[in-house]
């Protein structure tokens, strides 16, 4: 039996790390891809070469983007600081149409590898707020992946799979670790350092720490200062 090819996209986080896991343990031969978009801490692409390495991906892309050129993110515009306190909203650190972006571009790599099934560890439980990590968005992407693709209108159904929709972080860390996740090798903070010690007071440190407590598990995070 052929094995099933799936894009996987892998930042080096927590969240992308699981997912990958979760796709090898479905038996499919993972493509991870991940963006070098002009984002705050390197430190996660780093992160995503040694995730990609441990967990068998087949290959591991990494697309050059540069998304300072809009900005409008703390993410990837300097002056614009990332919180260290919970905020109401949609909070400073969402980048504009980023997950659309990356999305947009494992399709295409997915149409080329010939895979039919693209993993996004996008989550609506334990997350910050963003509209683009919504089931309602992933359904709308998958709608509008099968009508703009030639697999899609060939017959060849595209699926976007976001296995981690409804879990909590502690619900994640705990599948993750049952799937053998490394966690020291993932980085999640917004603005990590060079050699990927986290700040311990963002919004991605918060929901992180949180989750390993509430799993009962010891958090590998390493922490700046």
């Amino acid at each position: 039996m052929t094995t099933q090819k799936a894009v996987v996209l892998l930042s080096g986080g927590l969240d992308s790390a699981t997912t990958l896991a979760m796709a090898r343990a479905e038996g499919f031969e993972c493509y991870a891809l991940g963006f070098d978009y002009g984002q705050r801490s390197s430190a996660e692409l780093m992160a995503a070469q040694r995730v990609a390495a441990d967990l068998d991906a087949r290959e591991h892309k990494v697309v050059q983007l540069d998304l300072r050129a809009i900005g409008g993110s703390a993410l990837t515009d300097d002056s614009i600081d990332v919180p260290e306190e919970e905020t109401s909203g949609i909070p400073v650190t969402y980048v504009p149409a980023r997950n659309t972006v990356f999305l947009s571009i494992a399709l295409g790599w997915a149409e080329v590898l010939g895979a039919q099934d693209i993993f996004v560890g996008v989550n609506a439980v334990d997350y910050s707020g963003y509209p683009d990590c919504r089931p309602e968005y992933v359904e709308a992407f998958e709608k509008m992946a099968n009508l703009a693709t030639r697999a899609g209108v060939e017959g060849h159904r595209l699926h976007i799979r976001a296995p981690l929709m409804d879990m909590t972080k502690a619900d994640i860390v705990r599948r993750g670790t049952e799937l053998g996740v490394d966690y020291s090798l993932t980085v999640s903070c917004y603005q990590a350092q060079p050699d990927g010690a986290a700040c311990g007071r963002c919004d991605s440190c918060r929901l992180r720490a949180a989750g390993f407590a509430e799993a009962g598990l010891a958090d590998p995070t390493v922490y700046a200062g």
